[in-house]
Order: structure tokens, then C-alpha cells, then sequence
């Protein structure tokens, strides 16, 4: 496969019985990601059971740390988990949605009646971040419903919130290292 985020792939070859090796080479990162977040779901990633092993690491590279101040650096390592996690997760749906609407061969359903180009390289990036978030909020608001029914878990839309932000951070990422300048000098074999 080509490296999707700098160039839009050509449409692929005609469905054949092999078309589940394309499905399974795009989707497969997205579902590890997804399935990891199902494992962090549980109550073995309740902050009760991480502050056993993430306080012994921090105290070994920065020393010993008062219960006080642990409580609020622990805080703010499981919060940079959610950001930094689902930013993850977010790229591999914004990875697989790139491949995804560029094997159509066809302009996304926003671009029907719009001129194909710049424009269309463009919207077919916008279509796929949006995507991306989307599914990434789909996942995150799923993960806290879950945590709901778990004894010492707590579900937050705060979280759902934090999570999403992760994603849409670093669909910002990759748009400003990746794509932005390259619409207006895209190669013609991109459009």
C-alpha cells in the first residue's frame, strides 16, 4: 500500500475473493486500538490497581513522592493517557478511512456535484478525519458507558470530551506535518 497520508491512493483493483486481504491489511490496526481500549476498560486499569505499578516507576526515575502529590501526578498520568490513547486510536481510523474512501474510486458523498482537484484531495481529507473523530468518539463514549456497570470504575463524559480532543489533536497533527501546503501543489495522480 502506499503511504496514504501523503498521497491519495488510486482506486483499488475490481472486488474479487481476495477482497478480505485489502479489508483485513486497512482495518486490522484500527481493531487492535479498539480492542486494547476494551482491555483498559476493565477494573485491572481502575486507578486504584495503576498507582500500584505507575507509583514504584516514578518514584524510582524522580525519587520518593508524598501521597498528596502522587494523588495529583497519578491524576494527570491517567488523564494524558485518555488525550494521548485516543489520539492513537484516532489515527488508525483516520488511516483506515483514508484507504477506505479512496478505494470507492468515487468522490465522498459531500463532493457529489463539486469539481474534482485540489478540492476533492481536500475534501476527501476533511471526510476522513471526520470520520475518524467520530468513530473514535463512538469508541471512547462506549468505553465510559461500559465502566458504568464496573464496581470502581466511573463512566465521565468529561472523559468522552478529553478523548475526543485527543483525536481531533492529532487529526490537526497530521494535517499541519502532512497535508497542509500539498493541496495547491498536488500531483495530478492524486485527484
Amino acid at each position: 500500500m502506499r503511504p496514504v497520508f501523503f498521497c491519495r491512493p488510486a482506486p483499488g483493483p475490481p472486488r474479487n475473493h481476495e477482497d478480505w486481504r485489502w479489508w483485513l491489511n486497512v482495518w486490522t490496526p484500527a481493531a487492535i486500538a479498539v480492542a486494547i481500549i476494551c482491555v483498559e476498560s476493565t477494573e485491572t486499569f481502575s486507578s486504584q490497581h495503576t498507582s500500584s505499578w505507575l507509583r514504584p516507576i516514578f518514584q524510582h526515575l524522580f525519587g520518593a513522592i508524598s501521597d498528596s502529590t502522587w494523588d495529583f501526578f497519578h491524576h494527570l498520568l491517567r488523564k494524558s493517557g485518555h488525550f494521548v490513547g485516543y489520539g492513537t486510536v484516532a489515527f488508525t481510523f483516520l488511516r483506515a478511512w483514508l484507504h477506505t474512501l479512496a478505494r470507492s474510486g468515487s468522490p465522498p458523498a459531500s463532493l457529489v456535484g463539486w469539481r474534482r482537484g485540489p478540492t476533492a484531495l481536500l475534501s476527501w481529507r476533511v471526510e476522513s478525519s471526520i470520520l475518524a473523530i467520530l468513530s473514535t468518539a463512538i469508541v471512547a463514549s462506549c468505553d465510559e458507558f461500559h465502566q458504568t456497570f464496573l464496581p470502581g470504575r466511573t463512566g465521565s463524559p468529561v472523559d468522552v470530551l478529553l478523548d475526543t480532543a485527543g483525536a481531533c489533536t492529532l487529526c490537526l497533527l497530521v494535517w499541519l506535518v502532512c497535508w497542509s501546503g500539498r493541496a495547491q501543489h498536488a500531483p495530478a495522480a492524486d485527484s
